[in-house]
Formats: C-alpha cells, structure tokens, sequence
C-alpha cells in the first residue's frame, strides 16, 4: 500500500492527508478530477502501473510467458493477482474461466468477491478510469497477455479473465451505467443515463 501511495504522490505531485487505505481513495478521486477527459486519467493510472514494476519485467515476462506458453502465463497471473491484491480489492479467489462455446479454461480468471476500491470510491467512472480500462490495457501493451475485467455494479464483485479479449466499449455494458446515487462527483440535476464521467472510445478512432 506504501508503494503504491508514493507512486500516486509522484503522479499527482500532491499528496493527501488521508492515512491507510483512505489515502488511496482519496488519491484516486484527485487523479480522477485533475484531468478533463477520462483518456487522460487511464494513461496517467497505466503510467502509475508499469511504475510499480521493474523496467526489465514486463517485456521479460512477454517474451518468456506471454508469447510462447500463455495458459500458463495466464495462470500464473491470475495467482499473483488473487496473492497480492487482496489489499486493494478485499478477497478474492482463482476459479475456472467458462467461454461461450463450453471450453473450459482452468486457472485463468480471478472472482473479486466484493471490490473494495469500487465500494469505497463509490463511483463507475473511477472503476472504468483508474481500474478496469487501464490495467486491461496495461496487460495487453506490456504484458503481452489479453484481459477481460467484468465489475458488477450491483454487488461489487469483478470477475478477471485471462487470456479474453475484452469487449470494444461500444459493446460492453459497463460502459452504459449511470451514476450511482453516492457518487460523490455526481453532477447535479443531470438527467443523463450514462455515468458523466464515462467517455465511450468507438472502434476505429483514436
């Protein structure tokens, strides 16, 4: 939790008064507003990840795991995620990935039993912003290894599958939600059915 506090404090260059996990609440709601469009926030959260890891692993990683044999790379990263993000996320458990065609993946995906950063931010827009968007990315980018995260926004759990493609956003209903009624940045008087602080990216443009 230290590291990942710092490495925000050098993202944000300001830092809060906030202590424990409240610190990286309050955090990620100043990196949320600091930028006009949410495209920003994902890159500047992808930038906090990969600072989290040493240069080398990554393309490391990709070029031993990943490429040549990436169910066990999608094993493997199921396992360190459920071992080491239980402190962000609360408990989680690996379990078995089932694809629309019945092929069973074993080991592959990651159930957040109930997010607590979700639970704690309180709002969609800093899930898709500073979690799902950017870390499915970050995965893709830097360690050659596709990621689904699918959030339920009713209780808080989020399955991750390793190994799947995400959705384009236009197609995955994450994107759809509206503001939840304890959002603290909920605009006012906003009669909008998508979460203001969601921003659609549509196939084929940039």
């Amino acid at each position: 939790m230290a590291l990942f506090r710092r490495k925000m404090v050098v993202a944000l260059a300001e830092d809060t008064e906030a202590q424990g996990y409240d610190a990286i609440i309050d955090l990620t709601r100043k990196l949320n507003s600091k930028y006009k469009h949410p495209k920003q926030t994902q890159e500047a959260t992808k930038k906090i990840l990969k600072s989290l890891f040493p240069g080398w692993l990554p393309g490391a990683f990709s070029a031993m795991f990943s490429r040549p044999v990436p169910q066990l790379a999608c094993q493997l990263n199921a396992w360190v995620t459920a071992l080491t993000c239980q402190w962000l996320m609360g408990p989680c458990k690996i379990n078995d990935l089932e694809l629309a065609d019945g092929t069973v993946r074993p080991r592959q995906g990651v159930l957040v039993e109930r997010c607590r950063y979700l639970e704690e931010a309180g709002c969609a827009s800093i899930c898709i912003n500073s979690c799902k968007v950017p870390t499915q990315e970050f995965f893709q980018e830097n360690m050659g290894l596709m990621l689904t995260m699918t959030p339920n926004y009713e209780d808080y759990s989020c399955q991750f599958s390793f190994g799947q493609a995400p959705l384009s956003q236009d197609q995955d209903d994450v994107f759809a939600i509206p503001c939840f009624q304890q959002c603290p940045s909920k605009k006012r008087h906003t009669s909008q059915q998508q979460c203001h602080g969601i921003e659609v990216k549509r196939p084929g443009l940039s």
